[in-house]
């Protein structure tokens, strides 16, 4: 008999863990530029801070993922804990000894980017072996909420936490760290077999983990549509603010309606898992995609920051439903051996649209009215929710969301009606 999720001891441990550390790390993510700007006066500084911090991941990511392929993946996830809690510790050290220096803070934005790029596909990859194969949608959605409300924790805790002090966000951050290191002390993943290679294959295993993507279709064109949908996202994001600002929305209720992305995701994660259950798995796909499309150039009209939140939050809404079909499909369908690489892929490909939407949000606004930089977002929004809707590949998507062969045995993946 399965075990509920709630009453499941390691997946408890990792989630609560989890959420206590993503609030520490979003609290540090709004005090780094304010500090950066505080000691340096630097708005370039600022920049070069969070950059380092991105460009880390982003680098890092691939042969991340196959790192955690061929070590213990509890132990990454308990040294990239404790590297975080050395690392933002002593950064609290150095401005209370009034010490902290511009190199400095680059190095701790390097480090945390390098351990999220480990944590994030340990974790993935470890989730398959703590829950059954029925729970995996539940587990995935709860991890996303669990992400937003982390997200929206840490953004309002970290700029209170600065007022007081400029340390205190990092205090705080390292003590989150730890407490999730204790966490995962206590987690027990079912053991798996190891046999490292020699470290000059680090990239003939990358090699492996971006053919494994690009070998399978629904794999592959998911992830393109996602991308290119994220890409232009982060473009109209930028182009939303800007916009905004413009016409003389205070900054408070921009902040509101950056927050209520969050709201949303964190509504659409709940109703998650109900939504995989009922919905055909193209559907679920073809829905967030058409959400987006549909209220981005609404926003044009939105006449303050409330209606924009409103408009956000349900762009966010359906997310989380798609997110849980995609990536339950990916994980069960991917072997054992080869899940850190998917998600090391992925985390490559979303952090790049990440990276370079917001660059395209800017060119646009520089050369045209915001009105049409919004315009052009949708188009390219449109395009892509096109191709999801008349793409032979997403319209079969398998019901039968996958196969788990971790242990050599196939097994079909429970579809709504077995579920």
């Amino acid at each position: 008999m399965t075990v509920p999720l709630r009453r499941n001891r390691n997946y408890t441990l990792l989630w609560a863990g989890q959420a206590v550390s993503e609030v520490g790390f979003s609290t540090t993510m709004i005090a780094f530029p304010l500090l950066v700007l505080g000691i340096t006066g630097s708005p370039a500084a600022s920049g070069l801070v969070l950059g380092a911090d991105a460009a880390a991941q982003l680098i890092a990511g691939l042969p991340a993922g196959a790192l955690v392929d061929r070590w213990d993946r509890k132990r990454i996830m308990l040294w990239c804990e404790a590297v975080l809690a050395i690392a933002v510790g002593s950064l609290a050290l150095a401005l209370w000894w009034n010490t902290a220096t511009l190199g400095h803070m680059v190095a701790v934005a390097v480090i945390m980017g390098i351990c999220r790029a480990l944590f994030e596909p340990a974790e993935d990859a470890s989730l398959v072996r703590l829950v059954s194969d029925e729970q995996l949608a539940t587990a995935i959605s709860l991890n996303t909420a669990r992400s937003s409300i982390g997200q929206m924790a840490g953004t309002a805790l970290g700029g209170v936490l600065f007022a007081i002090g400029r340390m205190v966000p990092f205090v705080v951050d390292m003590i989150t760290h730890l407490i999730s290191l204790v966490t995962l002390a206590f987690l027990r993943i079912p053991a798996r077999e190891v046999k490292p290679g020699p470290i000059g294959n680090i990239g003939r295993e990358m090699a492996a983990g971006l053919r494994w993507v690009w070998g399978h279709r629904h794999v592959r064109v998911t992830a393109l549509c996602a991308v290119s949908l994220n890409f232009f996202f982060n473009a109209f994001y930028i182009v939303i603010i800007v916009l905004a600002d413009s016409r003389g929305v205070p900054a408070g209720q921009i902040g509101l309606m950056a927050a209520m992305l969050g709201v949303g995701g964190v509504l659409g994660a709940l109703i998650a898992p109900t939504l995989h259950r009922v919905l055909n798995p193209w559907v679920s796909i073809m829905a967030v995609f058409w959400m987006v499309t549909l209220l981005t150039p609404i926003t044009i009209f939105a006449p303050n920051g409330y209606v924009l939140g409103a408009l956000f939050a349900g762009m966010a809404f359906l997310a989380p439903t798609a997110n849980t079909t995609i990536n339950t499909h990916q994980l069960l369908l991917t072997p054992d051996h080869l899940r850190g690489r998917l998600s090391g892929v992925m985390n490559v490909f979303v952090g790049a649209a990440a990276a370079a939407g917001p660059a395209l949000g800017g060119v646009l606004v520089e050369f045209v009215s915001g009105d049409a930089a919004v315009l052009w977002c949708t188009a390219g929004m449109a395009a892509i929710s096109l191709l999801v809707t008349f793409s032979p590949v997403l319209r079969n998507y398998p019901i039968e969301s996958g196969k788990d062969v971790s242990d050599g045995r196939e097994r079909p993946v429970p579809g709504p009606a077995q579920r």
